[in-house]
């Protein structure tokens, strides 16, 4: 028999709620708004209600572009973070409030003080997931533009996180002192407003699968998101090299939270799960945004197109693929690609929305509740994650037969919670205090 490495692991849950997006089931009956305070309330009073670590909000400083235009296929629409998650604390106890906030475009005083205010304000439940950008449309927003390359952005974000957690700590129980920092970043004297909160620091996440992103979260980080939430071995390969890489930085091993993305689907009984989990992904990646996703590849307007016929017959423009839409495929070849898509549908006799489901989707775990918390349980006892960090298909219903139905299989194998022991999001993590303060 092989050894369970961790017998007595526990499942961890957050929830992201997207913003803008194809992948909520926007034309379900049942869906709502994303951007109606009610959409957020429901998702995270459900998720609360279930026990979950924390409820997730991504960033969007400007609605996603393809070729200059709006994606009228996606979802539009992200309030600020910070706000929202304010409003959320006063009508949660317990569950964590993480913002995505990004270290290229705003500035430290500022959002340390926005931070430190949200951990106060909620009881020491707030988090910060410390994301980078360099595209041109969203730093057409502001004054330098997109004015870092990426190993630079890494740098802004270390020293930015350096300073964040000096003012964090210049309010002490005996004073308040100035920070003060002169650098090619940041000239700045600062003296902290807000007092500390309950947890020390707000709970830093980061989302990196780059090398430099590893080691950023292997130096920096307390929660490290990442995509590899379907298979089970990119999983645990991926966190026995964060594990690997915090020894080196001079850490304890288990000093991260690892928490990939994924998605859940459960079906009444097992002949019903492949019918139910094609049913979201072909309601998720509709005919209109197949196409969408298929200009993206060739590099021009595909909408006279029927998505469930053959993929176009012509070339592919020569350029590299738009970063406009989003990260998954910026500057690859579109000959390759293309030729993949190709190859992909000539092998399985594929319609063009269907090799877009196959080359697009990320999916995660689909099964009866039984068989999903079987599997959620041995990937976080053989250490391939301490969780996941849930998109439900569905806003703001989604949680709904997670909660009432997955949790108590879990809970039933000692694999989840009955209630929450702490009141930070660091108890509830089970997290160290702050890095600066041990």
């Amino acid at each position: 028999m092989t050894e369970v490495p961790f017998p007595d692991a526990q499942v961890h849950f957050g929830v992201f709620f997207q913003g803008v997006n194809h992948s909520t089931i926007w034309s379900d009956p049942s869906s709502g708004s994303q951007i109606d305070f009610e959409s957020f309330r429901r998702v995270a009073t459900t998720a609360e209600r279930g026990l979950f670590d924390a409820f997730f909000l991504g960033e969007g400083l400007r609605l996603r572009e393809q070729d200059g235009q709006l994606l009228d296929t996606d979802i539009a629409g992200r309030p600020d973070a910070i706000t929202q998650l304010a409003a959320l604390a006063g009508l949660t106890r317990r569950i964590g409030l993480v913002a995505t906030q990004n270290a290229t475009y705003n500035e430290p005083a500022d959002l340390a003080r926005r931070l430190a205010s949200l951990d106060v304000l909620s009881g020491g439940r707030a988090g910060w997931n410390v994301v980078t950008t360099d595209n041109a449309w969203t730093g057409e927003n502001f004054r330098k533009g997109g004015f870092l390359d990426h190993a630079l952005r890494y740098e802004r974000a270390a020293e930015f996180l350096s300073l964040a957690r000096e003012i964090w700590d210049g309010w002490s129980d005996t004073e308040i002192r100035t920070v003060e920092r002169d650098s090619a970043h940041f000239r700045v004297a600062i003296r902290p407003t807000v007092p500390r909160s309950a947890q020390g620091h707000p709970v830093i996440f980061q989302a990196g699968v780059s090398p430099a992103g590893r080691d950023f979260a292997a130096a920096q980080a307390e929660v490290i998101f990442s995509p590899f939430g379907t298979h089970f071995d990119p999983a645990l390969e991926f966190a026995n090299d964060i594990r690997a890489r915090l020894v080196a930085a001079g850490r304890p091993a288990d000093d991260i939270r690892i928490l990939p993305g994924t998605q859940i689907v459960l079906a009444d009984n097992a002949a019903e799960v492949e019918d139910k989990r094609r049913w979201v992904l072909e309601q998720q990646i509709t005919g209109a945004t197949a196409l969408s996703l298929a200009g993206q590849v060739w590099g021009r307007d595909l909408s006279h197109l029927d998505p469930d016929g053959p993929l176009p017959a012509e070339d592919p423009e020569p350029s590299p693929i738009s970063s406009t839409r989003g990260a998954q495929r910026d500057g690859q070849d579109r000959g390759v690609v293309v030729a993949q898509w190709r190859a992909l549908a000539d092998s399985k006799r594929l319609t063009l929305r269907q090799v877009a489901i196959e080359t697009t989707a990320r999916f995660g775990f689909a099964g009866t509740p039984g068989q999903v918390a079987d599997e959620l349980t041995r990937w976080v006892r053989h250490g391939a994650s301490h969780g996941f960090n849930i998109t439900p298909y569905k806003v703001p219903t989604g949680l709904d037969e997670i909660v009432d139905l997955l949790i108590p299989e879990l809970q039933d194998r000692g694999s989840y919670r009955t209630g929450y022991s702490g009141t930070t999001l660091r108890e509830h993590l089970g997290l160290r205090p702050p890095l600066t303060r041990r």
